[in-house]
């Protein structure tokens, strides 16, 4: 596998499910081959691409549990073409359930090694909370991508969030480090918005994706529709800019090469 990335945010409301869904997307749109791991109980990556989170037999929780192969457990998503380890309530539980098994925050990384090479990219959509599933997320990781709001409360939470980071570094998993900071509904006529971005671009400079997620009629209605905004309305201002991160992501890694 090329990338392994955590889409998380310890605030919630920020725009995680909507890049995860959009983003997967965006790169399986550029012939990547992606997997979408959905980590959150509430199943909306799931039900955004199109799966019917109450008709499941296996779960991302029964990959966690150990009652599953991650192959058994993944499905396609047709709207998105990529593939997706879903989830619902179920999983809900699993933070209790894991408590007592071993090496519980390395479960997903243990599952993850079974599908080695089959995918260029897999995005694991995280719950809005540092928890046990979180964890799971960020000792499989090999780097978090952070969504964010420009806005004053961002700012703060963003700080833990960095502390948690370097945390898991030191504890689990010392390959772990930032991959980019995501400014999502984003309105330029908004003077606190601006200077945050400002104050974001002088904090982390090349950590900072230049592509900007617009507030978008589209990208709301999408997971309504159960598709990614670019299989509702491609040429929308939200599908594009999704478009265009996977485009900057893809350029940022052979860059890295």
């Amino acid at each position: 596998m090329k990338k392994i990335l955590a889409i998380t945010n310890q605030k919630g409301g920020v725009g995680k499910t909507t890049t995860s869904v959009n983003l997967a997307a965006s790169l399986a749109a550029t012939q990547q081959r992606v997997l979408l791991i959905d980590l959150d109980p509430q199943g909306n990556a799931t039900m955004g691409s199109g799966i019917d989170k109450r008709t499941l037999a296996r779960t991302v929780y029964h990959v966690l549990l150990g009652e599953a192969d991650i192959r058994e457990a993944r499905v396609n998503s047709a709207s998105g073409h990529y593939d997706v380890v879903p989830a619902n309530r179920e999983l809900a539980g699993a933070e209790i359930e894991l408590v007592d098994i071993e090496h519980r925050e390395t479960r997903l990384k243990t599952a993850l090694a079974n599908i080695e090479g089959e995918y260029d990219y897999v995005l694991i959509d995280c719950p809005p909370s540092l928890n046990l599933l979180t964890v799971n997320a960020l000792c499989a990781a090999q780097a978090v991508l952070i969504p964010m709001q420009c806005e004053y409360y961002a700012l703060e939470g963003l700080s833990d969030l960095v502390q948690t980071v370097k945390k898991v570094r030191t504890h689990l998993n010392p390959q772990l480090e930032i991959e980019g900071l995501l400014r999502t509904m984003y309105d330029p006529r908004n003077t606190l918005a601006q200077q945050v971005s400002a104050q974001l671009q002088q904090h982390f400079g090349d950590k900072l994706y230049r592509t900007v997620i617009p507030r978008n009629v589209r990208l709301a209605e999408a997971p309504s529709h159960g598709v990614p905004a670019l299989g509702l309305d491609k040429a929308s201002k939200g599908a594009q800019a999704y478009l265009a991160l996977a485009g900057e992501m893809l350029n940022r890694a052979a860059a890295a090469i």
